[in-house]
This record gives C-alpha cells, sequence and structure tokens, in this order.
C-alpha cells in the first residue's frame, strides 16, 4: 500500500483518491505516481477496510477478475456517498463498466458506479475524472507547467495509440490488442468472435474524380454508417487507407438466449447477429444519399468483405484476418458489392436465411 498515513485516520486522507487494485497494469506512470494524491491498495480486503475509513474524493476499483462480485462491492463501498465512486475497466471489460453506471441498485435509484475509465492510461486521467465528477474546474489564474506539458502529451500520445484521426474510429493497434485481449477471453469462457474485414470497392475512383476532400468525407460516412449498424460492445476500426476491421463479441456479462439448431451450413460457424449487421450495413449504404457526390450520389457506394470466425476458422488474430482477407479478395474477384464468409466457396452473406 503507497500513499496513506496509516496513524493519521481518515483527516489524513481528506481528498485523495484511493485505488483498489492492482495499479501497476492500469497507470502508464505507475512508478511516478503522485503519494500525495493516490492510495494505492493491491488487496481488495485490506482496501475495503482503508476505504470505510471515509474522507476520500472519489475511489478507482480496478475490475479485473471481479466481474461477478463488483456490484456488490461497490455497493459496499458507497457508504455515506461522500466518496465518487470509478470503474477502471480494460477493453473487454468497457461494456460492463457502461452498465454499471447506470445500474440502479435494488431499486434505490442510484447507480452502482459514478462514472468509468478504460485502462492503461496516466494517473492524470483519474484525476480529472474525479474532479469532472465533483463538479470542480481549474482555477482561473492556473498558468501552464512542464508537468502540464507532459500530462497533455500523454494525453495525445493515448489518442494516437488508439484512434484515427480522419474518422474517429478505433485504429488498427487499438483493433488487433482488443482482438487478442477478446480471443484470450473467448478461449477461457468458451464465446465467440467474429472478425469483418471490408474496403470501399473502387475507392480510388472517388479520390481521382472527386479529390481527396471528398474522398475523406466518403470514408467518414462509411465509418459512421457501421458504428450507427453495430452493438455498443462491437469494436469498429479503420486498419488503413479505405479499409476497415469490426469485432464482434460476445458479451458474457448479458444473458444469452437458448442455442438454435445448427443448420449444417459455413454460416453457422458465425454468429447470427455478425451477418445481419453487415447485411444492415450494406442497406444503410444502399440509401445513404451522398450529397457530396452530386445528384447521382445515392446508391453508388459499396464495399466487398470478409468475415472469419474464432474458433472455426482460426485460433488467432493473425489467422482470423489472414482468412478474413482471403475471403475479401474473393468477393472482389466474383464482382465486388458482396460480403463472403470463411467456409465454403460462394459464401455471400445473401445466401444464407434471415
Amino acid at each position: 500500500m503507497r500513499g496513506l498515513n496509516q496513524t493519521a485516520g481518515p483527516r489524513g486522507v481528506t481528498g485523495k483518491i484511493l485505488v483498489l487494485g492492482d495499479a501497476e497494469q492500469v497507470f502508464l506512470d505507475g512508478p511516478s505516481v503522485d503519494p500525495d494524491r493516490f492510495v494505492l491498495v493491491s488487496d481488495l480486503k485490506e482496501g475495503v477496510t482503508v476505504a470505510l475509513q471515509g474522507g476520500f474524493q472519489a475511489i478507482g476499483v480496478v475490475l479485473a477478475d471481479r466481474q461477478e462480485r463488483v456490484a456488490g462491492l461497490l455497493r459496499s463501498l458507497r457508504g455515506d456517498g461522500s466518496a465518487k465512486l470509478i470503474v477502471l475497466a480494460r477493453m473487454t471489460e468497457e461494456p460492463l463498466a457502461r452498465r454499471l453506471t447506470g445500474q440502479d441498485m435494488e431499486g434505490s435509484g442510484q447507480p452502482a458506479a459514478d462514472g468509468y475509465l478504460v485502462y492503461p492510461m496516466v494517473s492524470t486521467r483519474l484525476k480529472e475524472q474525479t474532479e469532472r465528477l465533483c463538479g470542480g474546474a481549474p482555477p482561473a489564474h492556473h498558468s501552464e507547467t512542464v508537468l502540464d506539458r507532459f500530462e497533455e502529451r500523454m494525453r495525445q500520445l493515448e489518442r494516437l495509440a488508439t484512434e484515427d484521426d480522419l474518422t474517429g474510429l478505433k485504429n488498427r493497434r487499438y483493433i488487433w490488442e482488443f482482438a487478442r485481449q477478446i480471443l484470450d477471453r473467448a478461449r477461457r469462457e468458451g464465446g465467440r468472435v467474429t472478425l469483418l474485414v471490408y474496403d470501399i470497392d473502387d475507392f480510388k475512383h472517388y479520390n481521382d474524380v472527386y479529390g481527396h476532400p471528398v474522398g475523406d468525407r466518403v470514408l467518414k460516412e462509411a465509418a459512421l454508417l457501421m458504428s450507427r449498424c453495430c452493438r455498443v460492445h462491437d469494436v469498429v476500426g479503420r486498419i488503413g487507407g479505405d479499409e476497415f476491421a469490426v469485432v464482434f463479441w460476445e458479451d458474457a456479462s448479458e444473458k444469452k438466449p437458448a442455442p438454435q439448431p445448427d443448420r449444417r451450413s459455413a454460416g453457422a460457424t458465425h454468429p447470427r447477429e455478425a451477418i445481419f449487421i453487415a447485411r444492415r450495413f450494406r442497406k444503410a449504404l444502399e440509401e445513404s444519399e451522398l450529397r457530396l457526390l452530386g445528384p447521382g450520389g445515392k446508391g453508388v457506394l459499396t464495399i466487398s468483405g470478409g468475415l472469419a470466425s474464432f474458433p472455426s476458422d482460426g485460433s488467432t488474430i493473425d489467422q482470423l484476418f489472414e482468412r478474413a482477407d482471403a475471403a475479401l479478395m474473393e468477393a472482389k474477384r466474383s464482382g465486388k458489392n458482396r460480403i463472403y464468409l470463411v467456409g465454403a466457396p460462394q459464401a455471400d452473406i445473401d445466401t444464407f436465411p434471415e
């Protein structure tokens, strides 16, 4: 445990932020976390005891492997309600963290947590989140220091490491790391993951005829439409040029319907939701006005893609990308404007039952 004067009692920790869990994996600046601002307790039982002393401005709970009992843990930490509760989650835990911020605890009308953050991150992100939740703001006379510039640079690097600057989607690095994590989870829990890789048909034409600014707007439009079509926990990313990827995965924290009979087809190895969303996206493209292309813009934008699923089509992210890319190329060779499934020749998603 770091940063706590154990003889001071609650008065000695007023205004500090307590972090319960493995802070080393949460904070990029772990070794240099400010002990005057943060109290780090890795042992859960000890951390609850410290939390109940009171006097903290916020309590951050590292979700990690506490998913089954996290709501009860947060309820026990709520106490008199003076400390804000913030869930610290990995990429794959974000859907659960999001629900905890809106979950009614036993009809009390109060959410399980006040907010959440996805890690890894710099410790100042937690401080800023706490200040926002508490309604605080920096003083007007605040002047920039070397530390301020360093923290801003760290935030910029975080965004560069995870986001595509043109579309606002996740970038290739994020998609690769997220897929690796979610595949590890699927192996442990018996889940299923489907990767969709697609690109815009004849995209070079838009750049050549209308110019690169219009081409960029086409990419943004396609990114927005796909984001709207996906479920909240699916991850959409731009992985280069006009090529995109979507990671569809089962959220183990949600109740699942009873399994459907196996249709004994290539489509049976892919979750219905992934095929349904891919179809919905293609329809959205067909109905998009695309006024930036002039009067003839409606319905001209099409995509070709490939779907590959874990575990049937590959056991690693490299294998899934390889198989999905191969299906994408087959879709291109077969006339474009189609999405192929791995597992059967000419397996266009439009050939499978709704």
